[in-house]
Parts: structure tokens; sequence; C-alpha cells
């Protein structure tokens, strides 16, 4: 009862310098996941064969789905496939099926933009939720390095096939942005080369923030790695991974329009975290079809930014349209913008 009594002491006393979004960095939520065990196994020989890959062909309203193991020879026998167009590949996360809502809000995005392929990847067979919260996690923990893999193994079979890997952008969301680590670390050693671009909508955090280095998505995987934080400390993972690491908004943590209280409860901060995560899909869907929509700045922290610091360091677009020749952490704010 005295702990009780202290933990509460402190809890109230620490409020008055908190801010939205840290009661989720350490409130109920965020100590649950100690609880969640995180197996990253390389030697158990998980069959993924029931991942499906989506494929769309919107400019002759062609869409077709081939079992991953498939995918990539009956891709290369599509009437008239043409094998210059710009390949891009969309991996969600955990919970996520084709018929979802990020998975519209990708085909939305995508539809009209030219010269292109989508693929979409359906691994819901392995990260769905169906043995509860916990456990479906712990589970789909276990199958990350086998379903990226899986998804480099066909990747590669494309490259051979004649689809150039400069024309290939990987785009993952969560637990898939961690998949595409795999995804490039095989297509390189099974090509030679790198896929061009990989980026990756707040990686998620529980059981990667803090595992090795070489489980995580990373610089040099692709010949770009971008990395978006939404939800940093939380769902996403707070830790600087790519060539370039954006931070969305507060710290990459909270943002607007989510109602994340200055002390929310246990509820409430679950369905906020899950609003700033999913935000990081909905701010880079948004940005291909407005190429200049975000400008970003090159800053050592979200204070500096804030206080217009880092006005007069480097600038970069951020979002579809990000060139790809900045390195290192930039900040950029959508509120008035989403």
């Amino acid at each position: 009862m005295k702990m009780y009594f202290y933990f509460v002491i402190f809890l109230f006393g620490a409020v008055s310098c908190w801010g939205p979004g840290d009661f989720e960095k350490y409130g109920p939520m965020h100590l649950s996941f100690r609880y969640v065990k995180c197996i990253h196994d390389r030697n158990l020989d998980l069959d993924v064969s029931q991942v499906d890959a989506y494929f769309y062909d919107f400019s002759k309203n062609f869409t077709d789905t081939y079992p991953i193991k498939d995918a990539a020879k009956g891709i290369l026998e599509i009437p008239n496939l043409d094998k210059n167009k710009k390949l891009i590949i969309f991996n969600p996360g955990f919970r996520s099926k084709i018929t979802k809502n990020t998975e519209e809000k990708i085909r939305d995005a995508f539809r009209n933009y030219p010269n292109s392929y989508l693929i979409i990847f359906d691994h819901s067979q392995y990260t769905n939720d169906n043995l509860g919260r916990k456990k479906s996690y712990e589970r789909s923990v276990r199958y990350v390095y086998y379903i990226g893999k899986e998804i480099g193994l066909m990747l590669s079979d494309l490259q051979k096939g004649g689809i150039n890997a400069k024309n290939i952008h990987c785009i993952g969301h969560s637990l898939g942005s961690q998949m595409l680590a795999h995804t490039g670390e095989t297509f390189m050693s099974k090509t030679g080369v790198k896929i061009s671009r990989i980026t990756a909508l707040d990686p998620a955090g529980p059981c990667f923030s803090n595992s090795f280095t070489h489980e995580q998505i990373r610089s040099g995987v692709a010949e770009y790695v971008e990395v978006y934080h939404c939800n940093a400390g939380m769902l996403g993972t707070a830790s600087v991974l790519g060539d370039i690491d954006f931070f969305v908004n507060k710290n990459g943590a909270v943002q607007p329009n989510c109602n994340t209280p200055y002390i929310p409860g246990i509820f409430d901060s679950s369905k906020a975290a899950r609003c700033n995560h999913k935000t990081c899909v909905n701010m880079y869907t948004a940005t291909v079809g407005h190429p200049e929509m975000f400008l970003a700045h090159n800053c050592d922290t979200y204070k500096e930014y804030k206080n217009g610091i880092c006005s007069r360091n480097n600038v970069t677009i951020a979002g579809f349209w990000n060139p790809g020749t900045a390195f290192g952490v930039y900040y950029f704010s959508t509120k008035g913008l989403l």
C-alpha cells in the first residue's frame, strides 16, 4: 500500500512538467509492452506462403492477386508488362488487411500517379489479432524476418526478370517498416545491388527499440532509407535509423487532432497512440498529389525547431517527393495542412 502511495505522489508531482504524449511514454500502455515476449529468431524456418501480393495497374484498370511465392512469375507473365515503369511496394503493419482503411488510402494516393505499378502485401494470416493483442503481437514479431525475407526474394526475382532496382520504391508502415529491413538485406544478397528507396512510416517500437540494429530498418539496406516518426517512443520507435529521419510535429510523438490529453487515462492513451501512429500514413499519402506540402528543417532538437533556431538550416521536401539528397535529422509541422 505504501509503495502505491509513493507512486501516486510521484505521478502527480511530475504532472506539472509533462506535456501531451509524455504519459504515453511512461503510462500503463507503455509499461504493458514490458510483458511482450520479443523473439527475433532466424532459425525457426517459419512458413509464410499465405502472404498475398496484390498487383495494381490503374492505367489499365487491372488488378490481380498472387501467393507470394508465385508472385514474381505471375507478374512477369502479365501481357504487355512495362518493365521500365516505377514499382511502388506497400507493406502494412500489425492488424492490417487488404480491405482496411490504410490499404485504401495507399490505393487512392497512387491511383493517378503516372508510369507506375503498385503492389500491396497482405500478411494478415500471420499478423492479425485473433489470439488477442499481446499474443498476436508476439507471434507477428516472430514472423517479421520471414515475411521481409520472402518479399526480398520476390523482388529479386522481378529484378532478374528485367525490372530495374532503380525503379523499386518500398514503403512500409509500423511492423511492415521493420520487415523491409530484411527485404533490403535479402535483395542485396541475391542481386548484388540495392533497392532504390525504402520509406519507413513510424517503424514499430515495441520489440524493436531495444533490439539489435540488424533486426531494425536502418541506413544501408537500400540506396536511400528515409524514416518518419509520428508516435516516437510508443507504438513507433524514437531511434534515429535512416539516412534521413523526419520527426513530425511535437518530437515526432504527438500529432494534431489526435486528442492526446495532458493527463490521459489508460484507454484515452491507447486511442491517441493509434491515431498518432496512423498520422504518418495520412501525411505521406497526402504528399503524393502535393509535392511541396511539407518543408522540413535540419535541426538537433524539437525545442530548437519550435523556437525558430533552425530556420536558416538546410531545408528539404518531406514526403513522397523527398529528393533523397538530404541526410540527418529533420523536423516539420503538419498543423493546419492535414
